[in-house]
């Protein structure tokens, strides 16, 4: 039996990832788009939502004092293990376009240190998409689309210390961390745009993979 076809739409932060899925969802009713974003999140998976901002609010401020880089990972798993069972249930005809996947939380936990590889091997073993479309972005347009650091978490800059100095060095890893998960795969590196023309070239590659 074919596994499930799908893309991942992935990147570093600040790419513009939410923005083009907000787009394809106004724009696209046959296509199935799934993310952890709360937008994109069945009532049913409200859990995910309560989870997030718990995440955000209470454990990585915390991270490196009361909690693991590893215990940060054991809760990020349960958007991973989200995204693969809803790409399982998805068919093989309808297009189908996953946000960031198992890519992006692999790298980041990478990056502020987990350890936990036996679960990594786990989530590598998950289908794998058709494609990946890279939405591109450097560092100086992310700082400043984060409002200089005002919107920026610690899974998006190094150390304890956020300046335009950490957040740099940490988009730089996470993109060549990312592209190194996806290396085996067929990926479009899609360099910075405007939204209307990233839609656009999101729109084109998808109705390639599903003609």
């Amino acid at each position: 039996m074919p596994g499930p076809a799908f893309l991942v739409l992935l990147g570093p932060d600040y790419a513009g990832k939410s923005t083009v899925m907000r787009e394809l969802a106004a724009g696209e009713p046959t296509w199935r788009l799934l993310s952890v974003d709360d937008e994109f999140l069945a009532p049913e998976h409200g859990v995910l939502s309560r989870l997030k901002s718990d995440l955000m609010a209470d454990t990585l401020p915390a991270m490196g004092k009361h909690h693991s880089p590893d215990f940060v990972a054991s809760l990020l798993q349960t958007a991973v293990v989200h995204l693969r069972d809803q790409v399982m249930d998805c068919g093989s005809h309808q297009p189908v376009v996953v946000d960031s996947y198992y890519y992006k939380i692999l790298a980041k936990c990478r990056l502020v240190g987990a350890t936990a590889h036996p679960v990594f091997d786990w989530w590598r073993g998950f289908p794998q998409p058709r494609r990946v479309l890279f939405l591109d972005v450097g560092p100086a347009a992310a700082w400043r689309r984060c409002g200089r650091g005002a919107r920026a978490n610690p899974l998006e800059h190094h150390g304890d210390r956020l300046d335009r100095e950490s957040f740099t060095e940490f988009q730089d890893d996470l993109r060549a961390t990312m592209l190194a998960e996806v290396a085996h795969l067929p990926v479009d590196v899609l360099p910075p745009a405007d939204p209307p023309a990233t839609v656009r070239r999101v729109r084109e590659a998808v109705a390639r993979e599903f003609a």
